[in-house]
């Protein structure tokens, strides 16, 4: 079906065979180290195995899905291991898409709003599965108001004490999240944290080195492609 999709739309076709090129020339002639990783990834189909694998989750497991988009990962983690999922998208647009995507399942629990290192209100700019509020090289004036809750207060309120997976996917706010955690010496509250850590913030790479080092006393990494998807493993 998606072949057919391609071949009847040919600007469509075209991106997608361009995009794959220009990470092609990026990654083997450039050496760029992003694009290289990016490869990689795909090339180990990532999506489809490391994101998914995590034996140890079962219906007693409670994961937070940190950037919920339209809920697919949430969805793909519940049907595969019975867990229970906390959604949090603080887009209205697609908190909305998942709540109607998981009406019906009350192990799938969408939350209008984002985790962070302190509450706010924040303005949220709609990229597509790219939103953010802390990317500076955004161009949209259409910016959505979001909120935003400070992890521990959540935690409290949901009176949870342990998360057995964390997944981070919020175009930046993974770093004053992370770095808020370690300083709180709280990190160990999770058994995994799958990151994916962002480079277009400033000073990216010496921020991940020092939530590295925070990861380091209590976590170790099982596998890792820079800046694209990350896993942190409780010792």
């Amino acid at each position: 079906m998606k072949i057919l999709q391609l071949l009847s739309n040919p600007l469509l076709l075209t991106k997608k065979i361009g995009g794959r090129i220009l990470r092609a020339y990026n990654a083997y002639i450039l050496k760029d180290e992003y694009a290289v990783e990016v490869t990689r990834w795909f090339r180990d189909k990532g999506d489809e195995t490391l994101r998914l694998d995590y034996p140890e989750l079962n219906e007693d497991s409670i994961v937070f899905d940190l950037g919920g988009f339209k809920g697919d990962f949430a969805y793909a983690l519940n049907e595969k291991y019975g867990c229970t999922v906390y959604v949090f998208e603080p887009h209205p647009k697609y908190y909305d898409a998942c709540m109607q995507r998981f009406l019906s399942n009350d192990k799938v629990v969408p939350l209008n709003y984002g985790l962070s290192d302190k509450e706010g209100k924040f303005l949220l700019y709609d990229n597509f599965a790219g939103s953010s509020f802390l990317n500076p090289n955004h161009q949209d004036k259409n910016a959505i108001e979001c909120e935003v809750k400070e992890i521990f207060s959540v935690l409290r309120k949901l009176e949870i004490l342990n998360i057995n997976l964390m997944k981070i996917n919020i175009e930046g706010g993974e770093y004053p999240i992370l770095l808020h955690m370690i300083s709180e010496d709280k990190i160990s509250l999770v058994d995994n944290y799958q990151i994916q850590f962002h480079n277009f913030i400033e000073n990216a790479d010496s921020l991940r080195t020092k939530i590295t080092e925070g990861f380091l006393k209590t976590h170790v990494r099982t596998w890792c492609y820079t800046f694209v998807w990350e896993n942190w493993k409780r010792k």
